[in-house]
């Protein structure tokens, strides 16, 4: 199934993407990353450092920038995994699948690529970390931009009131899309699908609508309380983030989606919990028949666990892949020891990698970390 264009106004609330000023690639950081690249042995057999340096310099001075080849695509993105510090995940960076398609064109083709990017991670329920990497900068023209965080979130409607019907934190990013077009469904929910926009030309955003067989949710219930199925409450399974460039040895690709899998507490002890996100723990804590007057009664902390429960008890019920936080932590400094025997440093930052649920009887609390570089690349950069 292909994905649904929207009408588009002449409504802009997104600012147009474009180059950044500083014009062309830096030999340098290419350097830099052929060294690392060949150090590590992720070069293709038979190919000599001197050799591709010297064709990467040459193509600079030509153009500006060069075109890395699939296996230093590769090799770059799960770097950039590695070198991510947030994630909690990386002791899987060797296994991310590549989807390259820096030769795809167009706003339309590059929606159906993000659609079939979804289909082949989720492989009913089976996750597969999987990236796809669109065109890149060049000092002549910008590539494409994907201007939604996730490349599934769901809708929040703002009433008068102040109230929202949804996800609160896209509240603003669903009346933008609305300016654009996006026409809700006629029935409005709590979980309704938004759709992509992507720049494909500077200043023309479009709107695509994301088919339901790309789109797998999971219904959360919990194995000890019936009423929680009431609730009416679901979750996407997959979390492909959409909106942080990928740089690679000077090269910037700021299309580049890329998923793992979800963290029991990312949407348990997060996305449903969080006050300025669905703030679920007061329902719960009413439905379980918990004394809220007082914070002392750890109302708050019981509930979360419940939810918690839910979602982990949800996904794998419906055999959709998640994590728990416990054994990830230690999948962690498994990583860890990894990086460290391979004479690699491994940047962390504490308040991501330690969980926001008990986080003090999992293994990563008790220890600190090296900080994060931001100059370190390969990486993954923060949105513009």
């Amino acid at each position: 199934m292909t994905v649904t264009p929207e009408r588009v106004t002449p409504a802009l609330p997104f600012r147009p993407q474009r180059v950044s000023e500083e014009q062309g690639v830096n030999s340098a950081e290419a350097e830099e990353f052929l060294d690392r690249m060949f150090a590590e042995g992720a070069a293709e057999a038979g190919e000599r450092f001197e050799d591709r340096l010297a064709q990467v310099r040459a193509e600079i001075m030509e153009t500006g920038t060069y075109r890395h080849t699939p296996a230093e695509l590769a090799y770059g993105a799960r770097v950039a995994w590695r070198n991510s510090a947030r994630c909690i995940g990386r002791l899987y960076w060797r296994s991310l699948r590549i989807r390259d398609r820096r030769r795809v064109t167009g706003a339309a083709a590059i929606a159906g690529e993000c659609v079939a990017h979804l289909q082949q991670a989720t492989r009913g329920g089976r996750i597969r970390p999987t990236i796809t990497v669109f065109a890149p900068d060049t000092p002549d023209a910008p590539g494409p931009r994907i201007h939604n965080e996730q490349l599934i979130r769901y809708a929040g409607y703002r009433f008068e009131d102040g109230s929202v019907l949804g996800d609160p934190r896209y509240a603003e990013f669903t009346e933008q899309v609305r300016r654009l077009g996006w026409r809700p469904p006629e029935r409005r929910g709590s979980f309704d699908v938004l759709p992509l926009v992507i720049e494909a030309e500077p200043g023309r955003p479009r709107l695509f609508t994301l088919p339901p067989d790309a789109v797998l949710e999971v219904p959360l219930t919990h194995p000890d309380h019936r009423w929680f199925a009431g609730l009416g409450l679901r979750w996407h399974a997959v979390p492909a983030i959409s909106n942080m460039p990928l740089e690679i040895g000077g090269v910037t690709y700021p299309a580049a989606p890329f998923n793992g899998w979800y963290l029991g507490t990312e949407i348990g002890a997060r996305n449903l919990a969080d006050g300025q996100r669905y703030d679920l723990l007061p329902v719960i804590a009413e439905l379980m028949g918990l004394d809220t007057t007082s914070e002392r009664t750890l109302w708050r902390d019981r509930a979360l666990v419940e939810l918690t429960l839910a979602v982990q008890h949800s996904f794998d019920a419906a055999g959709v892949t998640m994590a728990d936080h416990h054994t990830e932590a230690h999948r962690f400094l498994a990583h860890l020891e990894r990086e460290e025997r391979a004479g690699r440093r491994c940047p962390a930052e504490w308040s991501w990698i330690v969980p926001p649920l008990s986080g003090g009887q999992t293994a990563v609390f008790h220890r600190y970390y090296d900080e994060p570089d931001p100059s370190e690349r390969p990486a993954f950069l923060p949105p513009p």
